[in-house]
């Protein structure tokens, strides 16, 4: 089994190779079949090769960029919808690519139906891909290391992949690193969470001398440590951790690009944005925006445009709560707009303003970030950069995340932060407004109805 593991990258990238052949294979027939010949000067055969190589140059670029073919790693839902994605964003281009070599608007019905059979071969493949996967690389069997009770939230998560990893075994960090050690022969690896620096460490060292997988949960300085830069001024290696946010290029850059795309996206969605304000006035007569005092870049204090999915006045005594799934004080339009995530479209143009970016970590209150701050003191590192309209713990983390991890996530995107990570945040803004993903309860409630025998097998849910 282990020396079968050591391919499983092979196997992905054949697999990805092959799913690229066959989406160029249905491009160059209906190029062949459809414009080859009605341009107005259509080419020798040469010429037709190279349209066929850059539709398949375009592609591979695209799914590498989108992680697309990241087969047994990603969920089989995640990754037929960054392949749906991908290819319509591929063919999208190509057909503006194929009628400027036309030069006129050819007909869009032949690249349609390409697309269709692109979605249909997609989807095939990955239900066909996923099962043969798992069958040649079961689940790993796994040894949880704990320190404290994090460590159970922790097994609660991973459990919801079983078909990625099986926790066989625990034990305390209080035994030693030679009870540790000893429970660690025979199996696949070992999850470390919440124990001492020290004997992290030691585990760590043991884990890569005995070619031990190591599943370790970060701490904050730890993320600090991956966004630094190796220096190689001396012969002593040094890593240099700025802790200053975005570089003034970086900012230069991502402002450009929030305008716009904020922009445009204002102009498309207006209709909705038109629809959503009539309901909201139309229920109760009530005003359409909800302001509210949020912070941004340095501790900023903006007010932050909502529509308004509350009832007037949800906090007349001023204090600040956070709203619960079944909060009455949210109306029935309100329920709509939440569910859809359409109640944060006027922050379009708090983005506009410069106030916040389209994406960063999500904007908190000043009174939640005073709580939160007592609690965990690192908490202010989020305000390195501005806020956003949404963010990379809100496209990984689901609604009950635990601040700490939601921090972790956000001090993640700044440490790693590049203008492609902020599209591939917003390509996933988009699947995670349209199927929300559920609760850690929900998804450990799921789990033991899987146990239960209630549900279907492990492996074929996704």
């Amino acid at each position: 089994m282990i020396e079968r593991r050591k391919y499983r990258h092979l196997f992905s990238t054949i697999c990805g190779i092959l799913l690229l052949g066959i989406l160029t294979l249905w491009f160059a027939v209906t190029w062949d079949r459809n414009y080859a010949d009605v341009i107005i000067a259509p080419f020798f055969r040469r010429g037709n090769w190279v349209v066929v190589l850059i539709y398949t140059f375009l592609t591979a670029i695209v799914y590498k960029a989108y992680r697309c073919t990241r087969f047994g790693y990603l969920k089989r839902s995640d990754l037929i919808y960054y392949q749906l994605i991908g290819t319509a964003i591929v063919n999208f281009i190509t057909y503006f690519q194929i009628s400027v070599i036309g030069r006129r608007f050819l007909a869009v019905a032949p690249i349609l139906r390409m697309t269709l059979a692109d979605f249909i071969t997609i989807i095939s493949a990955a239900f066909l891909i996923s099962r043969l996967y798992f069958r040649l690389y079961p689940p790993r069997r796994l040894v949880v290391v704990y320190g404290s009770h994090r460590a159970e939230e922790l097994v609660l998560k991973m459990s919801t992949r079983v078909d990625k990893y099986m926790i066989c075994e625990s034990i305390s960090c209080t035994e030693g690193l030679k009870a540790i050690t000893a429970k660690l022969s025979g199996f696949d690896g070992a999850i470390l969470c919440d124990i001492p620096a020290e004997l992290r460490n030691d585990l760590l060292k043991y884990c890569c001398g005995h070619r031990i997988r190591a599943y370790t949960a970060p701490k904050i300085s730890d993320i600090l440590m991956r966004g630094g830069d190796e220096l190689r001024l001396f012969d002593t290696p040094l890593i240099l951790c700025r802790n200053e946010g975005l570089t003034p290029e970086q900012r230069f850059f991502k402002r450009i690009f929030d305008v716009i795309v904020s922009a445009v996206c204002l102009l498309l969605f207006s209709p909705v944005m038109l629809a959503c304000a009539a309901a909201i006035r139309l229920e109760d007569g009530g005003p359409v925006l909800y302001r509210q005092r949020r912070l941004t870049r340095d501790g900023a204090v903006f007010d932050v445009l909502k529509f308004r999915s509350m009832i007037p006045n949800a906090e007349a005594d001023g204090e600040a709560v956070l709203a619960a799934d079944d909060d009455k004080r949210i109306t029935k339009v309100g329920k709509v707009l939440r569910r859809f995530r359409l109640d944060e479209l006027p922050q379009l143009i708090n983005i506009l303003r410069g106030e916040m970016s389209l994406v960063g970590p999500r904007p908190e209150r000043p009174e939640l970030t005073a709580a939160y701050t007592a609690q965990y003191p690192e908490f202010p590192y989020r305000l390195q950069v501005k806020a956003g309209l949404t963010g990379y713990a809100q496209v990984i983390g689901t609604y009950d995340t635990e601040p700490i991890d939601k921090l972790k996530m956000d001090l993640i995107y700044i440490e790693q932060y590049s203008l492609l990570m902020d599209i591939q945040i917003l390509l996933m803004t988009f699947k995670t407004a349209l199927f929300p993903p559920r609760t850690n309860a929900a998804e450990l409630a799921a789990l033991q109805k899987t146990e239960n025998g209630t549900e279907s097998s492990p492996n074929n849910k996704e």
